[in-house]
């Protein structure tokens, strides 16, 4: 805890039993209460090793959802023990967890409500290995997305995030998509709710076991994530309203 806020960890895990030890295994518990596991549905043995490694509360969906469900099913989880901070961190070791502290400081000293972990802050996407042609997209995206959505973040796809509850509460994620566009839908949502949102730098790392969408899926995600930018301008603009924002 810090200032007396219940923290937990939410880990959205498909295939991740070759990441999640390493994962868990750098989670602060000083001040990590619970962590909750939500398995999308995973042939590997990802559910074994979490019930190995103790975690506190472990979900399996019936079928393969997709990351947004998988995502819905984690915050639901957390809203349900009361979380006070709410860490959203992929198990794959592409982020650490050893930003935790710093993130949900900001949060429980009432700064920020809602942080992220900016792998493209300083050079820690290229130098971590992150390929040239998914650096490239990020920076176009989010050129196009700040100007259409009038904000400054660095990047909107990082996969570590922190949320004080009371904003999840308040969002509409039943709407959200249930593939990857979720993120920025999320955040489409916390941005026309009004709040705003810290970055820290967050170093990263690219290598053979770590999760990665293909080039099909990324193109998909890419027209998916200026469509939501595009909903937010209309409706943000009282042009044309959607049903994302109700």
């Amino acid at each position: 805890m810090i200032n007396n806020k219940k923290i937990v960890v939410v880990l959205p895990a498909f295939n991740a039993s070759k990441t999640l030890r390493k994962t868990y295994d750098e989670i602060p518990f000083e001040i990590v209460d619970e962590v909750i596991l939500v398995d999308d549905f995973s042939s590997d043995d990802t559910i074994e090793l979490a019930k190995e490694l103790n975690i506190s509360h472990i979900i399996k969906h019936n079928s393969n959802k997709g990351y947004g469900a998988n995502q819905k099913s984690c915050y639901k989880k957390a809203l349900e023990i009361q979380s006070d901070i709410i860490i959203m961190l992929h198990p794959d070791y592409q982020y650490t967890p050893k930003l935790i502290p710093s993130m949900a400081y900001l949060i429980a000293n009432e700064i920020y409500p809602v942080v992220i972990g900016s792998r493209i802050l300083g050079k820690g996407a290229l130098k971590g290995g992150m390929p040239l042609y998914k650096y490239l997209a990020n920076r176009i995206l989010t050129f196009i997305q700040n100007l259409l959505m009038n904000q400054k973040l660095s990047e909107y796809h990082s996969g570590f995030r922190a949320f004080d509850a009371e904003v999840i509460k308040k969002l509409n994620l039943s709407s959200c998509s249930d593939d990857f566009v979720f993120d920025n839908e999320m955040l489409a949502q916390i941005f026309m709710k009004g709040y705003d949102i810290a970055e820290i730098t967050c170093p990263t790392k690219y290598f053979e076991d770590a999760s990665s969408i293909n080039f099909k899926r990324s193109v998909k995600y890419g027209f998916g994530v200026i469509a939501t930018s595009l909903k937010y301008f209309l409706h943000k603009n009282k042009i044309l309203s959607n049903r994302l924002f109700d």
